[in-house]
């Protein structure tokens, strides 16, 4: 067979179909356990708060580690896409991130213009890869974990289901809580409003394939537990002999200080006074107190709605506000970013007094983010520094846990997750972000708050993290869920 490739894309066709490896594997650990497989197809693992990166990125990335070392399990695989048109002349598709843990890499076809969302030949593709790249390790996966309904994972469940592998699908009551919450009673009128109820209605359709499919549903803590997934999802309630779906913690990675960890504090700390950012603060309010928010711009992150809440109630004048998140190159934001940024540019232009406290950070590693954290929780350079999660909603929050590990006091949404273990004024506060005004109130709660009441707050975060909320502690959590066998730190959830 001629080589008639014309990119890197085509290369890897043709390498498959020659019945060649299209990259080197090494063997895999062997020792009665399972081989897991994880998806993280939204945005680069390694780019939190960049593009549609996140926080799932952070917690895969660290959960792969910690059960690659966890009883039971023998090997990680966590699937990631790969845009074809960054594909080197010869990729390296498999990359390892420590003992046990691997990425592989999904190609996209930079020939086919059908985006994952309707069941076109974009799914098909993303299946066929899957398929063909895991079945090409070695051997076979005896589980496959989605965490998120759309095509991507009915694309991964579908290759599971070639493969043999057991199907495990975390649900959220989102994308059926944001249909009963933002269609109910709606006319629908124009173009917009018809297309983003096409797109709710496909994701609801998605979630529900994905659930008939699975072989097991976990979900994820909320305020009353799994109450809530039950409500939209009524026939997991017969789950497990009728106690509905288990719903394991997540958790985060232990933070490592760097060898010059002091100077790396300084340097982060002065680069949010530096005037080469996009907006800095202005040395002179260095004393006030100031307001961290971390995360990818996106409207159901509300960046624009805090720095709206932070100017109309006169917070600006009385406080300081540091965004970090979105890409540094204005050719990575997409429409999303675009949005949030517009929006947050026309607040400053009509209140430009607020512009010289206001620094708009582009997203960093994570473990810059966190050395950061630490820095202005421990400082003394700055004003008190409190950390913000003002999203309409969050799943679970692994940004506020990391927040809390690192001692500041947190002010973060009650919906969804993180009411599972922030508990209103005792080791945090619970915001209404519903509106700006709501926000800023909350945002007020906090700041008026006796100096003595605040550091009691951060020290009960930072208890509540490092006794419940650890990697390890996940990853023992999962793997329980994987392997059939008993969690060993239940008992201990239970009691804390």
């Amino acid at each position: 067979m001629p080589d008639t490739a014309v990119d890197a894309y085509e290369r890897l066709l043709l390498t498959v179909a020659r019945g060649g490896k299209p990259f080197d594997m090494p063997p895999l650990p062997s020792r009665g356990g399972l081989l897991v497989v994880q998806s993280m197809l939204l945005g680069e693992i390694d780019s939190p708060g960049e593009g549609s990166s996140g926080g799932l990125g952070v917690l895969l990335a660290g959960l792969g580690d910690a059960l690659a070392r966890t009883r039971g399990i023998d090997a990680v695989i966590t699937l990631v896409m790969k845009d074809a048109r960054d594909l080197p002349e010869e990729p390296t598709l498999l990359r390892g991130r420590g003992a046990g843990h691997w990425t592989l890499s999904l190609p996209s076809d930079p020939h086919d213009g059908a985006a994952l969302g309707a069941g076109g030949p974009g799914r098909s593709a993303l299946s066929w890869w899957t398929s063909t790249l895991v079945g090409g390790l070695g051997r076979h996966p005896d589980l496959v974990h989605v965490r998120y309904a759309d095509d991507g994972s009915l694309a991964i469940a579908e290759a599971a289901r070639a493969l043999g592998a057991r199907l495990i699908f975390t649900a959220t009551p989102d994308p059926h809580r944001r249909i009963s919450e933002r269609h109910a009673g709606r006319t629908i009128t124009g173009r917009a409003e018809t297309e983003e109820l096409r797109h709710d209605l496909h994701r609801v359709f998605t979630a529900d394939m994905l659930i008939a499919r699975a072989d097991e549903v976990i979900g994820i803590p909320g305020r009353g537990g799994t109450a809530e997934l039950i409500r939209y999802f009524p026939q997991l309630a017969l789950a497990r002999g009728g106690q509905g779906p288990s719903a394991p913690p997540e958790g985060i990675t232990a933070y490592l200080p760097a060898d010059d960890e002091a100077l790396r504090q300084k340097r982060l700390l002065e680069g949010l006074f530096a005037s080469g950012l996009p907006s800095a603060i202005d040395p002179a309010a260095r004393a006030l107190p100031l307001l961290l928010t971390v995360g990818r711009l996106h409207p159901l992150k509300q960046q624009h709605i805090l720095v709206r809440a932070w100017i109309e109630s006169g917070l600006h004048l009385r406080s300081t506000l540091v965004v970090v998140g979105g890409s540094a190159r204005s050719e990575g934001r997409g429409p999303a970013e675009h949005d949030v940024r517009e929006a947050i540019a026309d607040l400053i232009a009509a209140h430009p007094q607020s512009a010289a406290r206001l620094a708009m950070v582009p997203a960093m590693p994570n473990s810059e983010i966190r050395c950061l954290e630490r820095a202005l929780a421990h400082s003394g350079i700055t004003g008190r520094a409190l950390y913000v999660c003002p999203s309409s909603k969050e799943e679970f929050g692994i940004a506020v846990l990391e927040a809390m590990d690192a001692g500041l006091p947190v002010a973060a949404t009650d919906r969804g997750g993180i009411p599972h273990y922030v508990q209103d004024m005792v080791n945090g506060v619970l915001l209404d972000t519903s509106s700006p005004r709501t926000l800023a109130e909350g945002l007020e709660r906090l700041l008026a708050s006796e100096p003595e009441m605040i550091d009691a707050m951060a020290r009960r975060a930072r208890a509540t993290v490092r006794a419940r909320y650890s990697i390890d502690v996940a990853a023992a959590g999962f793997a329980s869920i994987y392997t059939g066998q008993p969690d060993p730190t239940a008992a201990a959830h239970s009691s804390s």
